[in-house]
Order: C-alpha cells, then structure tokens, then sequence
C-alpha cells in the first residue's frame, strides 16, 4: 500500500500549492473593477466558520427524456430525446448561509445525471437560457474572450464521450442566450462515468465556477453481470472547491495582471460535495459504490477516511480496471474520476468522515440495521489488452508551458510554444496508434485530457529541464517509473508532474474531424493551454476483386 507522502511525490503535489489547505493564503489579490463588478471579497466561508454535517447530501435527479426523434444516422429507429436549459437559479449552498446565485443545468447544479446504454445512442437539446449579464467578470484579455464577444455564451463538451466533432463541444461553437444546440450521443463505448460543462473559449473557468457541469453515466452488460451496488447504493460524489463569502455568494477573485480578473490558478475556501458545503450521507452498514469525479478548475484531491480504511478502488476515467485495489489515499485531478467501493459492514452507529488534506468534505452516518452480507469483489472486472509500444507509427513530442513577466508573474501558459489559433500540428490517421510524450517545463503538475480517445498511460520520468530549454536534448534525471496502479486501466486525463517526461499510448479511433486536447486546470485551458488537433482518414482498406481466388 503506498503511503500518502509517496503518492502525493508521485503526482507532483508534494510541496506545490496544488492542495493547499482551504484557509491558507492563494496569493490571489483583488484587482480593479471590471464592469462594476464587487471585487473585494466579504470574508469566505471555511469549515471552521459554519456548521458541519448538518444537510444531507443532495442526490442529482436523473435527466429524464422529453420525447423520441428519429435517429439522423439510423432512419430505421427512434431515440431518446432530452431538453437541457441553462438557466440562473438560486439555491442554498449550506443551511445556515442564504441562497447562492447560481448556473445551473434544468434548475440544479450539479445538473441532472444522465444514464445511457451503451448501443443506445441519444439526442440532447442544450438551451441556452441563461442571462445576459455573466456572474463574474469577463476579462477581455484573454484569447476567445475579446471585448467583441458577447460575455454570455456556452457550449457543452461531453468529458470522455466518443462523438463526432459537431457533438464534441468545440470551444468555439459557443452560443448565445436564445439559442440552443443538439448533440449526438452515440454511447458506443465500455460502461464509464462521464462528465458533461461548459467549455466556450476564453471563459470555461468562469462558466463551469458559476455551476455548469453534472454526471453522464455509460453502462453495460459485462459491468451490470458483476453484480456492483447499484440503486440507492450507488451514488456520484461531484467535488470542486469555492470561494463563498459570507452572504453565501459565490466570489471568483480578481488579479492584478493586465488589471483584469485572470489568475493563474484558483483555490477556494470551502469545498461542495453535490453542490452542498459538508453535507452528510445516512448510509446501511453495506457496501457502497462512490462515483467521484472533481469538477474543481485547480484543485487537486486527495481523499482519505476518517477511520483510516483504504477505498477500494474498481475504476477510473475511462471505466473499470483490471482488478480491484485497496488504494489510501485516492488522488483525484481535476477532471478525473474514481469509482471506490466501501463497505460499512463493521461499522455500524458509526460516524465516519471523507476527508481531503485541505480538510473534511462530507460524513457517513452508518445506520444500526442490521449489516448486509458483504459480497466479495470479482477478482478479475474486465479485460484491458495493453497498447504495445511498438505498436505506435509515430511518437510526438509536446512541451508544456509557462511564461512569466519580469516581476515573475504568469502571464499564460502554452502547449508545444503554440497558440490555441495557430495552424494544426497534431493530425494522427484515423484508426491508427500514437506515443505522446508530455514534457513538463512548468513548476506545477498539470492535468492533460485528449477529447475523443481513451489512452494508456505507459511511464514518468524525470529529467534536467534547464538542459532541455537550453539544447532541446532530453537528460533524465530518475528512472522510468510505472503508472500508479489505479492509473493503469483506460484513462482520458494525464497527471503530468512538473519536471517529468509523461508518456501516453493511444488509439485514434471513431470519427475523423477536429477535437482538443487541453490542460484541464481551467484557469490554464483559458489562457491559453488548449490546441485543437485532427483525426484524418487514413487510407481505404485493399479490396478483394470478385472472383479472385486466395492464396
């Protein structure tokens, strides 16, 4: 079992800001005001400041379909049609505070889980219904979000799906109050958790901070045959962090860089488990499946109980993993998923914390009914076939970075040297395999996420980055070090430590087209470390004359 020092060392976190604890010091100074906006924060929220574990944890509704349509790729059938607004609502964070001015997916935020089968494609209407005026300040600064752009727009990517690229939610086919956009969802992948937000350029960190994200879950036979808690014993845990002031609002700090409202990353107070500030969850003394997902735009997680018991781990991002794994703590970047199962058997009366090294986050109530038989976990989930090296036709080298003023502020991170608007460097064909190679000049770790394709993550290594900005040759400075366990089913978001080559294998398979790829610390993905790449089509496979005879 690795130790949490070791873990944390591991992922990059050990001495970064990146779990800071939630009443530390961010650096995040307020700047000038941006139309007319309070810029100087009422005093936050903490743990500390407010009640703990007085409302019970808010289970998202499921989405729910409005009608059938037929399906545009498939004449022959129907589907399931669903109609999303985006809308402002206001809704109490915490018991003792007021209600908090929101954004919100049909009335609730998290917005409503959704439940596809895999095979059964579907058709979402997103609708944009929101104000005119945003939450927060729109710094025009940024790429994407000049002045001559409406400062309301949005655009829904599906984290993890497989879709075509008018589905994908391209950051630039963003959409205006009034106006609304239909996706296609072909749920033809393995049983997953998904995640769905907004992600119009030049303001995904502000549009998802106003509330904008909720579940989408994928399932299948192979998993539904494993007999996992299902029901009301199943339940999604959505993290993030806020800043919540003492009026219950939501406060997004400005920076005094540009003398606009950008910071280089954000850290709140206080941390929402399904949009309540630390709720608790009444639970039998029976197992239990968590499905995590951090929707946090910097934080990092690192989830540990209260009891001191491992979670056992059955997946991650892209689904389940090969076996299961007794893993403490459970790192969590944002973006990321962890599918846990816990038991509380043994414990019932009992009162049990989940708790980050920033703090507590939520509590478990164990009922005194009488405790269920605990099933043994399969000892085999599912099947994953590695992805070869040899089996690559091109490995690609990417730089992550960072460029300060000479006072040493962060003036915007990049991938490759490269603009979000310059020409496309990345064009893998259609069905064949790639090495990515991310080599990190940053101080921070970084979370970087491929839309379209699940991947393998193949090692980390160190290596001398002051010679590497110098001659552009690689040095390292360690030995390759194997993916974490828990990291070693299908992935779609990398944790790239800092001073460390990361190296990832994947197929470019489904649809042909422009997607993204992008830190998702979201304060970086907005300025500016996103480019979008292009799956070709490759050559059509040889055809047999008729008649010809084999040989």
């Amino acid at each position: 079992m690795i130790t949490r020092r070791e873990f944390l060392k591991q992922s990059g976190l050990l001495a970064t800001a990146w779990c800071l604890p939630l009443g530390a010091p961010n650096a995040l100074v307020p700047g000038v005001e941006d139309e007319s906006r309070e810029v100087v924060p009422r005093p936050s929220i903490t743990a500390s400041s407010i009640a703990n574990f007085v409302d019970p944890l808010p289970i998202p509704p499921l989405a729910r379909p409005v009608d059938e349509r037929p399906d545009p790729f498939d004449q022959g059938r129907r589907i399931a049609y669903y109609r999303i607004e985006m809308s402002e609502i206001f809704a109490k964070l915490h018991r003792d505070l007021p209600p908090a001015r929101l954004w919100a997916y049909n009335g609730t935020s998290p917005g409503p889980m959704f439940e596809a089968r895999k095979g059964s494609p579907l058709l979402v209407e997103w609708v944009n219904a929101l104000p005119k005026a945003h939450l927060f300040a729109v710094d025009h600064h940024i790429h994407g979000a000049e002045a001559s752009k409406p400062n309301v727009r949005a655009v829904v990517h599906l984290h993890g799906a497989k879709v075509r690229p008018d589905s994908d939610g391209d950051p630039e086919d963003w959409y205006v109050p009034g106006k609304s956009r239909t996706s296609y969802y072909p749920n033809g992948q393995d049983a997953a958790m998904l995640w769905y937000h907004d992600h119009a350029l030049g303001i995904t960190r502000l549009n998802v901070y106003a509330g904008l994200f909720g579940a989408y879950i994928v399932r299948d036979e192979a998993e539904r045959a494993l007999n996992l808690p299902s029901g009301k014993y199943e339940v999604p845990l959505i993290l993030c962090d806020r800043k919540i002031d003492s009026r219950g609002q939501l406060f997004y700090p400005a920076s005094p860089m540009f003398h606009a409202p950008w910071i280089s990353e954000f850290y709140g107070t206080a941390v929402l488990v399904n949009g309540k500030l630390l709720p608790y969850l009444a639970v039998e003394p029976r197992q239990y499946r968590f499905r995590v997902v951090n929707v946090s735009n910097s934080r990092f997680f690192s989830l540990s109980l209260s009891n001191q018991e491992p979670f056992t781990q059955i997946g991650s991002d892209q689904g389940l993993m090969r076996s299961p794994l007794m893993v403490t703590p459970v790192i969590v970047a944002p973006a990321e998923r962890a599918d846990l199962v816990l038991d509380f058997a043994a414990h019932q009366g009992k009162q049990i914390v989940l708790s980050d090294v920033s703090g507590s986050l939520m509590q478990f109530r164990v009922d005194n009914s009488r405790a269920a038989n605990s099933v043994a976990l399969p000892a085999t989930l599912r099947r994953i076939k590695p992805l070869p090296p040899k089996s690559a036709i091109r490995t690609r080298t990417l730089t992550l970075d960072q460029y300060n003023d000479p006072a040493g502020k962060v003036m915007r991170m990049l991938l490759n040297g490269t603009h979000w608007d310059m020409p496309i460097t990345e064009r893998p064909v259609l069905g064949s395999i790639e090495m990515w190679r991310f080599v990190n000049l940053t101080p921070d770790p970084h979370p970087i996420h491929l839309h379209l394709v699940r991947f393998q993550i193949l090692e980390r290594r160190e290596f001398d980055v002051a010679a590497y900005q110098k001659s552009k040759e690689v040095h390292f400075t360690g030995p390759p070090m194997r993916p974490d366990p828990n990291e070693a089913g299908w992935k779609d978001t990398v944790r790239c430590p800092p001073k460390t080559i990361t190296r990832i294998i994947a197929r470019f398979e489904g649809f042909t087209g422009r997607y993204v790829w992008h830190c998702h610390v979201l304060e970086h993905e907005d300025n500016e470390m996103m480019r979008p790449y292009e799956v070709l089509a490759g050559p059509s496979p040889a055809r047999k004359r008729p008649g010809a005879k084999r040989r």
